[in-house]
């Protein structure tokens, strides 16, 4: 993929992702070497069936892998393991970020996760006078020369392929570095197996496939069209458009892309196995933190979807329901209520609880706020103002400083959660 060779119309994206993001920001912490030093990322005051969140890329070499739990390690293998540090983790990568500015426009950047970006970087090429890979390769180098940390880099002609050529070619290239195009990725990548290695293709995919006799890309791009959109709908299309090295989506369509609805969620795996009561308990916290989310946004919602998966011992199939309410609101009141007999309604109450997620739905703008005939306004209107007064307080004292009598009880996990971020401790 010469600049000479490049049309008006061929995009070059770049794929960047740092490897082992928060076990490398550790070790450099720690005036370690990522790529020699031994070091996980997991809590050690949970048990040893906590999955570490990260591995040093050291340990990848040993076989140990990424996401595995702390009792999967083998035991002849010396570690640290560092507790996580989601706060750091957060500057880290805001550090970074800004390296990717000396180059590119944020305009021209999609974040796609806190150690992943992708860039268009076709405009780019003439002005630095550097091909895609040459340019992919000096900011992975800028990265490495500021921070200490080790990135790999994926070079396309689309998104997709961008990402494949960092998720698959680059792990096979000494200098962490893959490039792609339709015609190369047909050629190397064609027979590929598994099939898991390719982006958005799971296990549950790639079992349907595998019984229909489609175990790599090629037999995907050639197999019979009608069968592959009976087994997964619309999401065929795109499937099919990826066995061939195809994407129609480009920076400018994430750019300016707008759901037609929106929605807030939260949702935790809990420490232990909990009763119904305890669940319940939980789902109306949750709910209490979303309405003030929705408060502090200028939202409103007149829907409620609940998810509770069971403990995994037990196999029973997850509750799951929605329920509409007639008002739209961000009253805790209302929606703590709703939630209440929403989970009263779909959950098993003899089946221990491990996994509850909220959903707001239809959320919109606050000066959409609706009333039912049988809710007094200017009561809501109370509420709304604490909630308000609620919130300046937690800004100026902390998200503990004011807390719910429920908060206090026993299988409560609001203030564990106030100090977390992302399910993690946040301290650095």
């Amino acid at each position: 993929m010469e600049r000479s060779v490049r049309t008006e119309r061929q995009k070059t994206y770049v794929c960047i992702d740092l490897k082992s993001f928060y076990a490398s920001v550790e070790c450099r912490e720690r005036g370690l070497d990522p790529m020699t030093a031994n070091l996980v990322v997991a809590d050690p005051e949970r048990t040893d069936q906590t999955i570490c969140l990260a591995v040093s890329p050291a340990m990848k070499a040993l076989g140990v892998p990424g996401r595995c739990r702390v009792f999967e390690i083998p035991k002849g293998i010396r570690y640290i393991m560092a507790p996580p540090r989601m706060q750091l983790y957060i500057d880290w990568s805001a550090r970074v970020y800004g390296i990717y500015l000396k180059y590119i426009s944020k305009e021209d950047i999609h974040v796609y996760s806190i150690d992943e970006v992708f860039m268009d970087v076709t405009r780019y090429l003439d002005m630095y006078q550097m091909s895609g890979k040459e340019l992919g390769v000096k900011i992975m180098e800028d990265v490495y020369e500021t921070t200490g940390i080790t990135a790999s880099v994926g070079v396309g002609t689309n998104l997709y392929l961008a990402k494949i050529a960092m998720d698959i070619t680059a792990k096979h290239s000494e200098g962490h570095v893959g490039e792609l195009d339709e015609e190369s990725y047909r050629m190397q990548l064609w027979r590929h197996r598994p099939l898991t290695d390719f982006w958005r293709i799971g296990k549950g995919i790639e079992r349907r496939l595998s019984q229909c006799g489609l175990t790599t890309m090629e037999e995907v791009a050639h197999a019979d069209e009608g069968m592959l959109y009976r087994m997964f709908g619309v999401d065929a299309e795109l499937l099919i458009d990826h066995a061939w090295g195809r994407e129609s989506t480009t920076m400018e369509d994430i750019k300016t892309y707008r759901p037609k609805s929106s929605s807030v969620s939260n949702g935790q795996v809990l420490p232990r196995d909990y009763s119904f009561e305890e669940g319940r308990l939980v789902a109306r916290e949750m709910a209490d933190l979303l309405s003030l989310e929705l408060v502090e946004k200028g939202l409103v919602t007149d829907s409620v979807t609940l998810h509770v998966g069971y403990c995994r011992r037990i196999e029973k199939k997850s509750a799951h329901g929605t329920e509409n309410m007639t008002l739209t609101t961000s009253s805790s009141r209302q929606l703590m209520a709703c939630t209440g007999r929403l989970y009263d309604r779909i959950v098993d109450r003899h089946t221990p609880v491990r996994r509850i997620s909220v959903t707001f739905n239809h959320v919109v703008d606050e000066a959409w706020r609706q009333y039912d005939l049988f809710t007094d306004p200017a009561e809501l209107d109370r509420e709304h103002r604490m909630q308000k007064a609620l919130l300046a307080i937690k800004e100026k004292y902390g998200k503990n400083a004011v807390v719910r009598g429920m908060d206090l009880q026993e299988g409560a996990t609001t203030m564990e959660r106030n100090c977390q971020i992302g399910g993690h401790k946040s301290g650095v």
